[in-house]
């Protein structure tokens, strides 16, 4: 497998942290740091977040409380970003709701 996907589907329910390296899907409830040096993590629909997220790719879909630090995001249209995000490039989907503040280049 060149690039293995770590898939947590929606039911699971985890307190801690986690740190992946490749692709990680989440549509569960994180209460914890999701981190990744260069790994690219999707937050699904159903996906309930309570910590900041680190990655080198950050897809939001689902709800997170909490800052968002990678090198790309995007807020997709029914997504609830309840932090602060620092990104090289920055997208967000009519619909998307931010409350917090963004960092966007360097």
């Amino acid at each position: 497998m060149a690039n293995p996907t770590n898939v947590l589907s929606s039911g699971i329910e985890i307190i801690g942290s986690i740190r992946f390296s490749n692709d990680m899907i989440i549509d569960g409830k994180i209460d914890g740091e999701i981190s990744s040096d260069k790994g690219r993590v999707t937050i699904g629909e159903n996906a309930i977040i309570k910590g900041d997220v680190t990655a080198g790719e950050v897809k939001v879909y689902g709800k997170v409380e909490g800052k968002i630090t990678s090198q790309r995001c995007e807020l997709k249209d029914k997504s609830r970003i309840n932090g602060d995000i620092k990104s090289k490039v920055f997208s967000m989907e009519e619909g998307a709701q931010l409350s917090g503040r963004t960092d966007i280049g360097g």
